[in-house]
């Protein structure tokens, strides 16, 4: 009976999963859209709904960064060299790039549009990095997907020292209590991805790790269980932005204003993941136009191309 239920368990979650083969023939997945003219950036009239889902301002994040970027840097999970460069080839290596990856940042955290997918990478370079328990005995570690390296966040980090595996749940960058530790387990668990059906728990793609290294960040810092539904389901809707405004859609039409949603709601399983979002999708006509989100690869900067499909989290 024991081996029937894992089965289940296995069959469940093993399509979302990402295997190495792919991975190996895809690398380090540098998206192919086009890039930005930011010379002559078109203008774009923003609609009342996607000002409250992404606001233009950015929204500030109850987390600062300090130096973590530098200590990700001398632990070696993240390559200085190869990471700059991924963006110095578009010459998109701004200031705050610079200073999130090797300075000291004491101010709180902002996210916008243009920086989501860096904070994306830095995140991700976090929670595969950082020690942590969920990494050590949870679903990643299952021998039935063959090791942990075996993943879009595993092996899709290439822009590391060395193999990514070197370090997988290898550096202390803060310590947690129980306590934390408990309510990193527990938020999680609820928190789904649109890319896959799987929870933060589960971090098998990037955007999976990047948000269990924001997790371990609030709660290293002492943010409430409010504050970090509240804060994930920010950080999730600029990875995601065109299904979260599809979801804030579906919500205004049942009369619910986006900034009286319930974030844990909203993060569960009937709506963020791939399934549950596309049963939301399949019962509204789409908003207006598409807007670029983040990929399952290490993010260039670059546009998404407005026609992927970005719950399609595989290779």
């Amino acid at each position: 009976m024991e081996n029937e239920t894992e089965k289940k368990t296995i069959d469940h979650l093993l399509p979302s999963s990402i295997l190495l083969s792919a991975l190996i023939i895809a690398g380090a997945w540098i998206y192919t859209a086009e890039m930005k003219n930011s010379s002559a950036p078109e203008k774009v009239v923003r609609t009342e709904l996607e000002e409250k889902v992404l606001p233009s301002e950015g929204v500030i994040l109850p987390v600062t960064w300090g130096d973590l970027g530098a200590k990700l840097v001398s632990a070696g999970a993240i390559d200085a060299d190869k990471f700059k460069a991924i963006y110095d080839q578009r010459d998109a290596f701004t200031e705050e790039y610079k200073n999130l990856l090797i300075g000291q940042n004491d101010e709180k955290l902002k996210i916008t549009e243009e920086n989501a997918g860096y904070l994306l990478n830095l995140f991700w370079a976090l929670g595969l990095a950082n020690k942590n328990p969920i990494l050590d005995s949870g679903e990643m570690m299952n021998r039935a997907y063959g090791g942990a390296q075996n993943f879009a966040s595993t092996a899709g980090w290439t822009i590391a020292e060395g193999n990514p595996m070197d370090h997988y749940s290898r550096h202390i960058f803060f310590a947690l209590t129980s306590a934390e530790q408990a309510l990193i387990d527990k938020v999680s668990r609820g928190i789904y991805r649109p890319c896959c059906d799987n929870s933060t728990h589960f971090p098998d793609c990037n955007h999976g790790m990047a948000m269990l290294g924001l997790l371990e960040l609030m709660a290293s810092q002492g943010v409430g269980e409010e504050d970090m539904w509240r804060t994930a389901l920010t950080v999730n809707s600029f990875w995601f932005p065109n299904e979260y405004l599809t979801i804030a859609t579906y919500m205004k039409n049942k009369e619910v204003d986006w900034k009286n949603v319930n974030p844990q709601e909203i993060l569960g399983i009937n709506y963020s993941s791939a399934s549950g979002y596309a049963k939301i999708a399949s019962q509204i006509v789409q908003p207006r136009g598409e807007r670029g989100g983040n990929g399952c690869g290490v993010d260039t900067g670059e546009t998404v191309a407005p026609q992927r499909e970005q719950s399609d989290c595989g290779i």
